[in-house]
C-alpha cells in the first residue's frame, strides 16, 4: 500500500470538508466510487477513510455509508472521549464525586438541548448535576442531560461511578464522537455557591453533544471548570477495546 497516496486522499477530502464541497450530514461517495476516483485500491481507500474518522471529519455507519460530521467551527481535535472515571484511573490526583440533583424533566424546560438532542417537547430527559471535588474543593461542575428513553434507569449510583460504563456494558451502546463548544465566563451567583468559593471568579464552559456510532445525539453536557485550571478540547472520538 502507497502510504503517501492514502494521505494524499485524506488531504483532499478533508479539504474539501473544510471548504464545505460536503458539508455536514452529507455521505461521500462509496468506497468504490472513491477507489474509481483515485485509482487505488479499496485498502488504500478504506485507510483513507479511517484516518477522517479518527480526525473527526466523517462518521462510518452501517448501510449508510461515510457520513460527514465536520462542523467548520471546530479549530481543535483529540483523539480520545473519555469517561470521568477513566481519566481519573490514569492520574494520582483523585477526585469525588457527589451528585447535587437527578430529575426528569420535560424537553421543553431545555429549549436549546432539546433542539441539540432532536428531540419533541414532551420528551423527557434526565438533568444530573455532579460537583467533582478535590482536597474539599469543588474544580469541576457538570450539568448532563440524557434522554430517558435512550438511557432507562439511571440513579444516584450509576451517576456516582461511571454512566458511560453503564451506557455501554448494561445497556450494550456504543459511544462514538462529540463536538464542543468552549467559552470562558465569570462565575454567577449559582456557580459561586456550587464551587464552594471566589478565589477563581472565571470559569471554562464547555458544552457537549456526544453521539453513538450510529450518529444518534444521546448526551447534552455543560462542564463548567475553574479557568486556572482549564485546558480544551472541542472533537474527540471515543475509542473501544484499549
Amino acid at each position: 500500500m502507497n502510504l503517501n497516496k492514502y494521505n494524499q486522499i485524506y488531504q483532499d477530502i478533508s479539504n474539501d470538508i473544510a471548504s464545505s464541497k460536503y458539508t455536514k450530514d452529507d455521505v461521500l461517495p462509496s468506497e468504490h466510487r472513491l477507489v474509481e476516483m483515485f485509482d487505488v485500491s479499496r485498502e488504500t481507500v478504506r485507510k483513507a477513510l479511517n484516518l477522517l474518522q479518527e480526525n473527526g471529519y466523517i462518521q462510518k455507519m452501517k448501510g449508510k455509508g461515510s457520513v460527514v460530521i465536520y462542523n467548520p467551527s471546530m479549530d481543535f481535535t483529540v483523539s480520545h472521549l473519555t469517561s470521568f472515571k477513566e481519566i481519573q484511573q490514569l492520574k494520582t490526583k483523585k477526585y469525588s464525586t457527589a451528585v447535587v440533583e437527578l430529575e426528569q424533566y420535560p424537553a421543553e424546560r431545555f429549549p436549546k438541548v432539546m433542539v441539540a438532542l432532536n428531540l419533541n417537547p414532551e420528551d423527557k430527559i434526565w438533568q444530573l448535576v455532579r460537583q467533582r471535588r478535590y482536597s474539599g474543593t469543588t474544580h469541576i461542575v457538570d450539568t448532563d442531560y440524557f434522554i430517558v428513553d435512550m438511557i432507562p434507569g439511571l440513579n444516584t449510583k450509576i451517576a456516582q461511578d461511571s454512566i458511560y460504563e453503564y451506557i455501554e456494558k448494561k445497556l450494550g451502546l456504543v459511544i462514538a464522537y462529540s463536538h464542543k463548544e468552549i467559552t470562558f465566563d465569570a462565575m454567577t451567583d449559582d456557580e459561586t455557591k456550587l464551587f464552594d468559593h471566589t478565589d477563581v471568579p472565571y470559569v471554562a464552559t464547555v458544552e457537549s453533544i456526544v453521539h453513538l456510532n450510529d450518529a444518534r445525539p444521546f448526551q447534552y453536557n455543560v462542564s463548567k471548570h475553574l479557568a486556572s485550571e482549564f485546558r480544551f478540547v472541542d472533537f474527540s472520538r471515543r475509542f473501544h477495546g484499549s
